[in-house]
């Protein structure tokens, strides 16, 4: 490799010269060429200008720029203007984020719905270069992410492909009894002395549980509450900037969605939460539900005792949960077939389960079979919806179409195509009609990929992000022209966002530029 790019600055330093003089009209090209054309369609423009090189097919020099790979190539772009646009087509970069450990469509939706902060809008700039937005991305030093959820702590950097740590969530949250703020600083402290960081040192990205949903006045009190206990805790510790964002945006974001329906099957209960451009419709309505993932494994447990199998674990019977049960399509139906399988728990021995199963994940849809009284998961999402469709906060009347289920209880086999049957079901053609239900990529953890995405575009100065403010460089719509044309790939443009009052925006804009500050994205209250 460095022999290659050896040759390459011979060559063009034997030709600097003689393509020297030719080299002022290629500066001046309109930067919108390199936008809407291809290389190929501008490189009769900087023909013998690059050397021995001009003799390769066009094809042949990409492949060589991206054998040097992305900081050799960028190096290039130093030698001469012909180099320079050369170097700078959209497809070799593209190329390069397509090749980043981020997968490509998370890399996407980030450069195209969460760059300019919050609220989520698209504004319409100029597009930037891809080789700059590769460039912006690789220097992003990080963030530090806590994902809190009601049973288990998810912990690590924004530039790592997973959580570093995990922690049972009651043990790291201090005593009980003790005033919340207090409770807040001991957890912080904890995890930032788990992960051997100065709290000094890193931005940080919060993910704020799924509580006080209602839209009275204690339920806005309590919000209120929490955010300045995280904001006192956390800048109490020096932290340089606080990004707290609610749980289910979040888990809303891992999917690659800024606008839907999350259900978030938690440690304790199921929360259905409505979702406009990244922010949690408290005035539509979060439907909760008490079955959670606790519940389903003290389900399969008491089951697991009727047959005389008396296991002491929860972690037993969660690993069993886990590897053999499923959501049937037909609950009536599957009774009648043979669904034994069986798995081996390490230090346990091997376990087999029978109509356990499906049975387990059956409470979800119907709670009475373990003698809870509550609604199914159908229901409550079906009541959601309806609620959805009465509010019109929006004129786009598909902004709910989209249901996202989370939580690692999410992840059983036949749970989405299940959920899906029942609400075509349940609700009316009219609003059933264009309804589909996916599951996160990232079951448990889906919060942390969320906050992940937000986090590789924070800076410890002056973030987009963190201090809700317009960024240096805003997207075109057309940026998702490009990149469909570039990748080959077919993309669905979102509705027009709506743009409030443009002296409300400067206001805010205006009042949020301060070294320490925060943003609370978790409700709407």
């Amino acid at each position: 490799m460095a022999q290659l790019l050896k040759k390459v600055w011979e060559s063009i330093s034997n030709d600097w010269y003689s393509s020297h003089s030719s080299l002022n009209s290629l500066y001046n090209l309109d930067y919108r060429a390199l936008v809407h054309g291809s290389l190929s369609d501008q490189i009769i423009i900087c023909s013998s200008s690059i050397g021995a090189f001009d003799r390769l097919p066009l094809d042949i020099f990409m492949q060589i720029l991206k054998l040097l790979g992305p900081k050799e190539a960028a190096r290039l772009t130093s030698v001469c203007k012909s180099w320079k646009f050369m170097v700078s087509d959209n497809t070799l970069w593209i190329y390069f984020l397509q090749n980043q450990q981020d997968p490509w469509d998370s890399i996407f939706f980030a450069e195209t719905n969460l760059r300019s902060g919050f609220p989520l809008r698209t504004y319409r700039r100029q597009m930037q270069s891809f080789m700059h937005i590769y460039g912006e991305r690789a220097e992003v030093p990080g963030a530090v992410i806590i994902d809190g959820g009601a049973g288990y702590c998810k912990f690590g950097w924004s530039k790592y492909d997973s959580p570093s740590g995990r922690s049972a969530t009651f043990v790291e949250f201090g005593n009980i009894e003790s005033p919340l703020y207090s409770r807040l600083r001991h957890f912080f402290a904890t995890i930032y002395s788990r992960m051997q960081l100065k709290s000094s040192t890193q931005p940080i990205i919060v993910s704020i549980p799924i509580s006080h949903y209602e839209d009275n006045g204690a339920a806005k009190a309590f919000r209120s509450e929490l955010e300045e206990a995280v904001y006192s805790a956390l800048f109490g510790m020096k932290v340089p900037a606080v990004c707290a964002v609610s749980q289910a945006t979040l888990a809303l974001f891992s999917a690659r969605r800024t606008s839907g329906i999350l259900v978030n099957i938690g440690f304790h209960q199921t929360s259905v939460v409505p979702i406009l451009h990244g922010k949690v419709m408290h005035k539509v309505g979060v439907v909760t539900v008490g079955v959670g993932a606790v519940k389903l494994t003290e389900y399969l447990r008491e089951q697991l005792r009727q047959r005389n199998l008396h296991i002491s674990s929860l972690y037993t019977v969660r690993s069993l949960k886990e590897n053999l049960c499923y959501v049937s399509l037909d609950y009536e139906a599957e009774l009648q077939k043979d669904t034994e399988a069986s798995y081996e728990v390490a230090s346990e021995g091997w376990f087999t389960l029978k109509q356990e199963r499906f049975q387990t994940g059956e409470i979800l849809f119907q709670p009475h079979i373990a003698g809870m009284h509550a609604m199914g998961l159908h229901q409550a999402v079906a009541h959601c919806v309806d609620r959805c469709r009465a509010a019109k906060v929006t004129t786009d009347h598909t902004w709910f179409n989209t249901i996202v289920l989370a939580g690692g209880t999410a992840c059983l086999p036949g749970l989405a195509e299940r959920l899906n049957k029942e609400l075509h079901d349940l609700l009316p053609p009219s609003l059933s009609s264009g309804l589909r239900v996916i599951s996160s990529p990232y079951g448990a953890d889906s919060a942390w990929y969320g906050a992940k995405l937000v986090g590789n575009y924070q800076d410890p100065g002056v973030t987009p992000i963190f201090l809700n403010i317009c960024p240096l460089v805003l997207y075109h719509q057309q940026i998702k022209k490009v990149m469909a044309l570039e990748c080959g790939k077919t993309l669905i443009d979102e509705p027009e966002r709506e743009i409030g009052d443009e002296k409300q925006q400067e206001d805010r804009s205006s009042s949020s530029r301060k070294q320490r500050i925060a943003i609370f994205i978790a409700d709407g209250g």
